[in-house]
């Protein structure tokens, strides 16, 4: 399998030369990183090539890299009671990735007549205002898949037909996929009976710092009596 990646990897790269800024097989899955101003020359080139016949956009997510390898918890060497609450990049652990941007578009392509898949991934220059092409047009399936992006990430598509909002309310604040969104969210809503509608508020609930509690109850964690009773 990571062979016929590994060719196909070679002849998306002679095809497109410096569109492909980077290419990776982990786990038998084959990833190409296109320059955002290539997209839609590179994607219509996969769908409609006979090389490559991409007929399929079978997923489309936005990525927010501003955390990236930076850890609070070393999952690998727990103590035996559970985890403690660590520091940021307390671990230690290097990432083989380092990422360009702070947001990237992550598009999933699959061809039916040749029986691949294939990942693209595009990154967003601008972190304060991200924005990249709209592929509405080159696969109809993109349509929902950008809005849910746009939503949660805030990231624009241009040249998409209706991006509005489509899995939070109309008057939601922010993004919520976004690393820097707090867990409890910015407002709340409430029926009010003497305004007789939905009102928003700042939220009530003061942020704090989720600790995971790890419970174990088997053999090697109960007391002598408990394993003697048992």
């Amino acid at each position: 399998m990571s062979e016929s990646l590994q060719a196909l990897a070679e002849k998306v790269a002679e095809r497109f030369g410096a569109a492909i800024e980077g290419s990776a097989i982990e786990r038998n899955e084959l990833t190409l990183e296109v320059a955002a101003g290539s997209l839609r020359e590179v994607c219509t080139a996969l769908r409609d090539e006979e090389a490559f016949a991409f007929e399929q956009l079978i997923d489309l997510c936005g990525v927010d890299y501003s955390a990236y390898g930076r850890d609070e918890w070393d999952g690998e060497n727990g103590p035996d009671t559970g985890f403690s609450r660590g520091v940021e990049g307390g671990s230690g652990r290097d990432c083989a990735f380092t990422p360009k941007a702070r947001f990237a578009v992550v598009y999933h392509l699959l061809s039916v007549k040749y029986n691949r898949r294939l990942r693209l991934r595009a990154f967003v220059a601008d972190e304060s205002l991200p924005r990249i092409d709209s592929l509405v047009d080159i696969w109809s399936a993109a349509n929902w898949f950008e809005r849910e992006a746009f939503d949660l990430y805030g990231i624009l598509f241009d040249g998409h037909p209706d991006l509005r909002r489509i899995l939070t309310d109309y008057g939601f604040v922010g993004h919520p996929f976004r690393k820097d969104f707090p867990l409890s969210g910015h407002v709340e809503m409430r029926y009010d009976p003497e305004k007789r509608r939905v009102v928003y508020e700042p939220v009530s609930i003061d942020p704090r710092t989720l600790v995971p509690r790890v419970i174990r109850d088997d053999h090697r964690y109960l007391g002598d009596g408990e394993a003697h009773e048992s």
